[in-house]
This record gives structure tokens, sequence and C-alpha cells, in this order.
């Protein structure tokens, strides 16, 4: 019989419920020294650094390359549970501003560029 866990949330991400077997296994652990570096940066904690590595952003050179926006679609696609919490801490890492600021502020923006870049512009 396995137990069962809440997992805590990042900004970006959802808890979920899982057994304690699968949370060890789970496609979200990265190496420790990847996952420290991302979650170093503003906005970034130790959740939304696995789901970055999940989608094989493994550095903050690839996360500055990709933008915050792309980011967070790639992101997206390897966890389903990622909220666009992520995409205002992304875009926070990126302009060295608190993802609540980014939110507030820059929404509207964000959310637009994500509509593009989702229906291939």
């Amino acid at each position: 019989m396995s137990t069962k866990r809440t997992t805590p949330s990042s900004p970006g991400l959802r808890s979920s419920t899982r057994s304690s077997s699968r949370a060890r296994k789970s496609p979200l652990s990265a190496p420790a020294s990847v996952a420290a570096e991302l979650a170093a940066q503003l906005n970034l904690g130790p959740k939304s650094a696995q789901a970055l590595v999940a989608a094989g952003i493994t550095s903050l050179a690839e996360l500055r390359s990709l933008g915050s926006v792309a980011a967070y679609a790639k992101v997206k696609q390897h966890t389903p549970a990622a909220t666009l919490n992520l995409l205002w801490a992304l875009e926070g890492a990126l302009s060295s501003l608190p993802w609540q600021t980014v939110a507030h502020e820059h929404r509207t923006s964000l959310l637009l560029a994500l509509e593009q870049y989702q229906n291939g512009g």
C-alpha cells in the first residue's frame, strides 16, 4: 500500500498528490547542479527549475535564448500542471522583476505574445 503526500508548489506549478515511491522516480528529477542554477534566479524555485529541466531547458543561457513565452510553452508541453504564474516567474527571472510585478504590469502583453506563439506566429 503506498502512502500519498502533497507536494508543495512553486509560483507556476499546481500541487499534486503522488505516491511516495512514484515521487522518487518522477521525470521532474533533475541533476542538482542544473536545477540549483535555475532555482537561484529571482522568482524560480525548485519545482519551476525541475520543470524547466524536464522540458530540456538546462541553463540560464538557454532560458534567455528562448525567452519567457517559448520557455513557458515548452514547459507546458512537458508539465501540464504548469500555470500562468510560471510565465510571470520566467519573465521576472529574465527581467529581474518580481513575478507579482510582471503579472500586474505585463500580463496583457505576455498573454498576447503567448497566443501569437501558440498560433505559429
